[in-house]
């Protein structure tokens, strides 16, 4: 086993960094902090971030075929171009709950983009129950509504092989799995394939690797977690000297780097003082596994 390392390699206090996405073209990562409502990409090589604020919180970003990125903001599925900050609304749900925005989202092996709503927070992890639905933009930007009934759509992706469709919904405490048909965007059978334990805490955001191994990041429980879907086994923990850690991917040259995005919102002053770099971004290194490239937007 080769030995891990984990940096913070960039100090940016997000109250709620969420949704990194490695873009191979600039060597750069996307993440978003979704209540300053803001989309960031930051530059590996350079070091340097930029940063574009929107109107509303913006909970998910993703690559766009067609250059630019698209976004879930507030409610609405929209594309941004990076160059001049303009935004361009693609399709809107849940207009019938003022309360409502996007969480999570992510791009499907044929260009969807997959995102699901919850309610606005009281506090963090504190909500109006079953208020959320899981959505797919198509590329004709037509939207389809899978299921509702919600508390926290979060993690999402893909089995290697695209016949699975991975899903948390966090307040269920579980990694659910379904049937998936690529074709049409169809999803059926769900089940459970993993449980989280008590330390473990929430299940949030969630990536896959080349062996098919899924990787779940743990809010209050300061790790991300291995698992296998087809045994239902925990593989591997590895903690972070941050508690609330919210999402993960895979990046660098030759996607072997993870990025982990993490939250300061709801921790007093006296757990800034023990976890200074809540809120940063971290790279682990030495995992000794790859990850896959993100899928773009094909509309």
């Amino acid at each position: 086993m080769s030995s891990i390392k984990i940096e913070c390699v960039l100090p940016e206090n997000c109250r709620c960094g969420e949704s990194p996405v490695w873009e191979e073209a600039s060597n750069s990562l996307l993440f978003v902090d979704i209540p300053a409502k803001r989309v960031c990409r930051w530059n590996s090589l350079t070091k340097q971030v930029q940063r574009v604020t929107m109107d509303a919180p913006v909970s998910s970003v993703a690559l766009r075929q067609s250059g630019g990125y698209v976004a879930t903001i507030g409610t609405k599925f929209c594309a941004l171009n990076w160059e001049d900050e303009s935004v361009v609304v693609l399709a809107e749900v849940d207009q019938d709950k003022k309360n409502n925005r996007f969480n999570d989202g992510k791009v499907d092996p044929a260009g969807r983009y997959f995102a699901g709503t919850m309610a606005e927070e009281t506090a963090p992890a504190v909500l109006e129950r079953h208020q959320g639905a899981l959505y797919s933009l198509f590329p004709d930007h037509h939207v389809k509504k899978y299921f509702d009934q919600v508390d926290i759509s979060n993690g999402l992706d893909w089995s290697l092989d695209h016949k699975i469709f991975y899903y948390i919904d966090s307040l269920s405490y579980s990694v659910d799995a379904f049937d998936y048909d690529l074709q049409t965007g169809q999803i059926s059978k769900r089940r459970s394939v993993y449980k989280l334990e008590k330390d473990e805490h929430i299940p949030d955001g969630m990536c896959i690797d080349v062996e098919g191994k899924l990787w779940v990041a743990c809010y209050n429980g300061g790790r991300v977690i291995r698992l296998d879907p087809v045994t239902g086994k925990r593989l591997q923990t590895v903690k972070l000297p941050v508690e609330k850690t919210t999402s993960c991917c895979f990046g660098g040259k030759d996607y072997s780097e993870m990025y982990v995005t993490c939250a300061r919102d709801g921790i007093d002053p006296q757990g800034l003082l023990k976890q200074p770099e809540a809120g940063g971004i971290f790279k682990i290194t030495g995992l000794g596994v790859k990850g896959l490239a993100p899928h773009p937007y094909a509309g």
